[in-house]
């Protein structure tokens, strides 16, 4: 059966969005139902709006799909979020060493200015540098950088480490070409959400120029063990255990999830990783183990800022143009990263 958005025409579902989210706080809880609490913490309306116009759309669960019907899906979803960006941004395709990749400039951003070379998530399955648009768009505006993002390899056509390898190649190529880029060479950080977290700290870790800084949101870092996060908020709270399952089957065999390139928390060393910004969901089953990586971090003499926006889900950046909490965090976010790269260390001699 086919699904609300596939019926209803995008500009209408749009309008519908905006429209919801802009109704005042006492209507979204009538329309979201009573407060969610789980472990101490309590799911922001907005986070519980959302889930039920989810469930009500009709989700499908990754572990129930096809690859091509989880892509298809995935891309659908985000042409119903609005676009609504601060100030115009010009795109253009780059070519980074062999890796398809899209280069965002806010109007007026000066050159030289600082790059961020961003790692879209979707379980190194799904996702594309279209799905994670809005993201981008925001994260060069409010922090006003550039930003590369990367279209690396997917799998289960290209499995580990094809992923990685793409983004070691992608950073590798923003280094060598930053002036190409417009960009500072002396100021260029990482970033990614979940399977793209794990990308961009699998770069910080291993590349032997490291970043100048990384922002991580709600990264997957260790796929060799399930934490107290995965079994509490498995189920019901957009991304599932399932969902994992499904994702990490596709993306790497069980006897080389423990290799780095995989669980970058599991590095022997982790004292050259970049100053980072990590934040997590509350109600994520990917909580624990982002803010394990962020304690390791901490333990190695990285200065690192670990916020976890204890009333959202996964995939948050994605929404923040539905405003309320979704925008708060993720302006949050963009202030790190622009106090991180304008504020930081640039000496390179």
């Amino acid at each position: 059966m086919a699904s609300l958005v596939e019926i209803v025409p995008s500009s209408v579902v749009v309008r519908v969005l905006r429209g919801v989210f802009a109704l005042p706080e006492p209507v979204k809880r009538l329309i979201a139902g009573k407060p969610v609490r789980r472990d101490g913490q309590r799911l922001s309306v907005d986070a519980q709006l959302l889930l039920t116009m989810m469930r009500l759309e009709g989700e499908q669960r990754l572990g129930a799909a096809t690859v091509e019907e989880a892509r298809q899906g995935l891309a659908r979803s985000a042409v119903y979020l609005p676009k609504v960006p601060a100030r115009p941004v010009a795109t253009r395709k780059v070519d980074a060493g062999g890796v398809p990749a899209r280069l965002y400039t806010p109007k007026g951003l000066a050159d030289g200015s600082p790059l961020l070379v961003f790692y879209h998530g979707g379980g190194w399955v799904v996702g594309d540098i279209d799905t994670h648009d809005t993201v981008c768009r925001y994260l060069a505006v409010h922090a006003e950088v550039r930003v590369l993002t990367v279209e690396y390899r997917l799998a289960p056509e290209h499995p580990y480490p094809a992923a990685p390898d793409d983004a070691l190649k992608a950073y590798e190529y923003a280094v060598a070409h930053a002036g190409e880029l417009g960009a500072d060479p002396s100021a260029i950080a990482v970033g990614g959400d979940s399977a793209g977290g794990n990308l961009a700290a699998v770069v910080g870790v291993l590349a032997e120029r490291r970043p100048d800084f990384a922002l991580l949101f709600y990264p997957a870092t260790d796929m060799s063990v399930r934490r107290r996060s995965r079994e509490v908020f498995g189920d019901g709270f957009y991304l599932t255990d399932e969902d994992m399952v499904w994702c990490s089957d596709h993306y790497c065999p069980v006897e080389r999830r423990a290799e780095v390139m995989a669980s970058p928390l599991l590095a022997e060393d982790l004292s050259g990783f970049p100053a980072t910004y990590l934040v997590t969901a509350g109600f994520d089953p990917l909580r624990d183990e982002g803010e394990a990586f962020a304690r390791r971090l901490e333990e190695s003499g990285v200065p690192v800022a670990l916020r976890r926006q204890e009333d959202l889900i996964h995939g948050f950046a994605n929404t923040w143009s539905l405003g309320g909490r979704f925008r708060e965090a993720m302006s949050e976010a963009a202030g790190a990263l622009r106090t991180g790269l304008y504020a930081g260390p640039r000496d390179r001699s």
